[in-house]
């Protein structure tokens, strides 16, 4: 994975040692030193007087990142009074794990001019701005609790209309039987005859017959 917005980031570089390095003297014991370049920018460690093949340094060096340049170069040189320095072996050094985890702490093999193997050298590399660029140092570390979506652990069940239960609903129990026959309705009563319509009223006599009153309209002539 891709790893972005380094640059004008320091980077923090402690040469630590080498070991097994090649000896290019034949009577004293070598003085090596170890230099480291990235981007152009070149810096030296303190000779290691009489360090042989195992020499020591323990230095720090701070380097400005360029974006795009995943990787510097360290030699390994033996210094010499009256002659050249002897070159001893040099080494790519790869920083995607120092630029994407803040922290590398590997030993890088050397190798001479012809490509044979010369010793190993030390490096501790810091990267304090790894986990503010935006690349893979945005995921959670290691154990970090990883945040779900809500409901993720517990969930309701849909809930059931009429109708849409899985199996039918329990048939309700018929009604009991009737204990006695239902009473019948009871038939007209004889005790009592059925009242006839009353009749129209009839004249009566106390009515005086219909016609012209007397003594009240004068008699027509």
């Amino acid at each position: 994975m891709s790893v972005s917005g380094i640059q004008g980031h320091p980077l923090e570089v402690t040469v630590v040692g080498g070991t097994r390095l090649k000896d290019t003297e034949w009577v004293s014991r070598q003085d090596p030193y170890v230099c480291v370049e990235y981007g152009g920018n070149k810096f030296r460690t303190r000779t290691c007087t009489d360090g042989g093949k195992n020499p020591t340094f323990q230095e720090k060096f701070v380097f400005t990142l360029i974006e795009g340049l995943r990787e510097m170069t360290v030699a390994v040189w033996n210094s010499n009074t009256l002659t050249y320095d002897d070159f001893i072996g040099s080494g790519k050094i790869h920083l995607h794990k120092v630029l994407s985890q803040g922290f590398d702490d590997a030993t890088w093999s050397l190798q001479t001019n012809t490509g044979r193997y010369a010793g190993e050298v030390r490096l501790i590399m810091h990267y304090a701005n790894a986990n503010r660029t935006g690349n893979a140092n945005s995921a959670p570390r290691y154990g970090a609790p990883v945040p779900q979506a809500h409901g993720a652990y517990y969930s309701q069940p849909p809930t059931a209309y009429p109708g849409s239960f899985p199996y039918p609903p329990p048939a309700y129990p018929p009604p009991p039987p009737a204990t006695y026959p239902p009473a019948p309705y009871p038939a007209p009563s004889a005790y009592y005859p059925p009242q006839p319509y009353p009749y129209p009223p009839q004249a009566s006599a106390y009515y005086p017959p219909a016609g012209p009153f007397p003594g009240i309209y004068p008699p027509h002539y």
